[in-house]
Formats: C-alpha cells, sequence, structure tokens
C-alpha cells in the first residue's frame, strides 16, 4: 500500500507493507485524510509519533471498513471515521475497533475525515477537562483554524457564548458565520477582548505570546486549557493573578493519551456530540479536498496559516 511520509518539511508517497488485522481492531480502505497541524509538526521533525504508533502521517481518516478483527461489533463495508495516533494518509489503516465513529448521515467520505480530531480535541479540552457549563463565557484563540470551527458550533450548540482571536477580518467574518459573537484580530492585539470579558474558559494553542493576555482575561475561577505552543514555550506570568483569580492552567495533549481513554472520548463524542450533525446543529468545515498526488500543496496551505476550516487529502477518489 501507498503510505505518506514527512521528510525535512516535505512529504512522499512511499510504499509500505499493508499491516495486520488483530483482536478488537478493525481495517480501514481510506477514503480520505484530514490535515493537521501535528502532521506539519511531524513532517519537520519536531513532533515523533508516540511509541508504537505508526511512523506516517496521519492523525484521523475515513473509509469502508474491509475487515473487521475479532471482538468487534463493526461490519465489512460499514462507513466510518477513526482518530488515529498516526498512519491515517494511507491506503489502508488499521485501528482500535473503539476508536471509529459511524459517519453522520447525509456527509461525504470527505467531510467525515475533517472530523474525529478537530471534535475529539475541541470536546475533550472544553467540556471534559474545563468542565464548561451553559452560559459561560469561551475565548478561543485561532479561532478559524479546525479546532476552533469545531469549537465554536459546540459552544453555540450547548449554549455558551465564545469570542475569537484570530488573523484577518475575513477569518473573523467566518467564525461569526459559524456562531462566535465577536472577536479581535491579533494583530491589533488582545486588548480589545476585554470588553467582552471575562472569559470562563480560554482554549489556547497559540502558548508564550498570549499568556499575559489570557490572565487578564480570564474570570475569577476561570479555565486556561493550553492545547498548543504557536507561539512559544516560554513566558513570565504574575502568579499573584493565577492564585487571586483562583485560575486553572491545564496542559492538554490527545495523541499520547492510551487507547482506553481514547475510547472512552469517542464513546461520549458519539453519544453527546455526533447526534448533532444529524440534526443539522454541526457541520463539517471542509475548505478544500486535495488530490493524493498534490499532499504537498495541501501541506504548504495548511503552513500558510490562511485555512479557515479544514483541509483533507483523498486517497481514494472512488469512495469519497
Amino acid at each position: 500500500m501507498k503510505a505518506l511520509q514527512g521528510v525535512e518539511g516535505q512529504v512522499k508517497w512511499v510504499e509500505e507493507p499493508s499491516p495486520t488485522c488483530d483482536v478488537g481492531q478493525i481495517r480501514i480502505r481510506v477514503a480520505a485524510a484530514g490535515l493537521n497541524r501535528a502532521d506539519l509538526l511531524q513532517s519537520a521533525g519536531m513532533y515523533p509519533p508516540p511509541p508504537g504508533a505508526s511512523q506516517f502521517l496521519g492523525l484521523e481518516c475515513s473509509g469502508v471498513v474491509s475487515e473487521v478483527g475479532p471482538g468487534s461489533s463493526w461490519q465489512v463495508g460499514d462507513r466510518v471515521c477513526a482518530l488515529l495516533a498516526g498512519g491515517g494518509m494511507a491506503q489502508e489503516v488499521v485501528v482500535d475497533a473503539r476508536h471509529a465513529l459511524p459517519v453522520p448521515e447525509g456527509l461525504s467520505l470527505a467531510q467525515a475525515a475533517a472530523l474525529p480530531e478537530v471534535y475529539s480535541t475541541a470536546w475533550l479540552n472544553l467540556f471534559q477537562l474545563a468542565g464548561l457549563k451553559p452560559g459561560e463565557k469561551v475565548l478561543l484563540h485561532a479561532g478559524a483554524s479546525g479546532v476552533g470551527s469545531a469549537a465554536i458550533q459546540l459552544c453555540k450548540a450547548f449554549g455558551s457564548p465564545c469570542w475569537v482571536s484570530v488573523g484577518s477580518a475575513e477569518r473573523l467574518a467566518y467564525c461569526q458565520g459559524l456562531g462566535a459573537q465577536g472577536g479581535v484580530l491579533r494583530a491589533e492585539g488582545l486588548e480589545g477582548l476585554k470588553p467582552f470579558g471575562p472569559f470562563d474558559v480560554v482554549l489556547d494553542p497559540v502558548g508564550a505570546n498570549y499568556a499575559e493576555s489570557n490572565l487578564k482575561l480570564l474570570a475569577l475561577d476561570g479555565r486556561w486549557v493550553l492545547i498548543g505552543l504557536m507561539g512559544g514555550r516560554k513566558a513570565e506570568l504574575d502568579m499573584a493573578l493565577i492564585l487571586g483569580k483562583r485560575i486553572q492552567l491545564l496542559g492538554s495533549t490527545l495523541r499520547t493519551r492510551n487507547d482506553q481513554f481514547k475510547a472512552d472520548l469517542l464513546s461520549d463524542l458519539n453519544q453527546q456530540v455526533w447526534p448533532l450533525f444529524n440534526e443539522g446543529r454541526l457541520s463539517p468545515q471542509l475548505a478544500r479536498a486535495y488530490p493524493m498526488e498534490e499532499a504537498q500543496e495541501a501541506y504548504a496551505e495548511l503552513a500558510s496559516n490562511q485555512v479557515s476550516g479544514k483541509l483533507v487529502v483523498v486517497i481514494d477518489p472512488s469512495l469519497v
């Protein structure tokens, strides 16, 4: 089978033996795979896969079940999307059966490839870790990203108003179209968010550059969930603000979580979130689907930081 490998910031398709399907696993004939910032970091040699995970790129995919290992309730022919620790950008992938979800009714497999990673990330960090409650205010940095797009829709669906920081007026309008109340352009600074706050939860993929502002913008008993370091890893913090406001700083990653944790997360997602797609209250924000021959162009577009929503690479056009 063909699988996508990252080397020094470039990606290329290589031939690789098909993986074996064991107890509790399913084999998926991959239709499409979603792109994530972690793929960029891995292709640049900055984010190696967890021990035991595939060395190839791709943290989410969609496709059709082609083989079912003992102990799984899936059937050959089922349309699924899956959360992976790696290897989704390949013609086939074998995954823990508990880490697959049914493709929501009415969605294409290209659209479904854009769902598992971002909705898992948004649900885990906002609702499970931060304990977001209806009516609480949320600040989403990089609001037009894949995770941001999912988070805006979830906040709206569960009754929590949200605001965003983004890179352009067009991306701010995009976020407001999804349900954000408003926001600021990062080039103009985060001070413009103050009239909208204080915020109960901040979802932050930026890190150091926004650390001081996050503390000032958070409310009493606020939760700052750090999920990335796009703006650096070292910052000077006023500890008195953390203490006085009783702020919780939560560092969170998903890729390195164990299989049972991911299985529980996907089960919760299936029960609490997936029905909202069928009701039309959530929708995949697929910005563009690239053919597999243009994978390098897809990665370059993601690296430009100009994408609103998600990019996917189509592996098997006969399925999408």
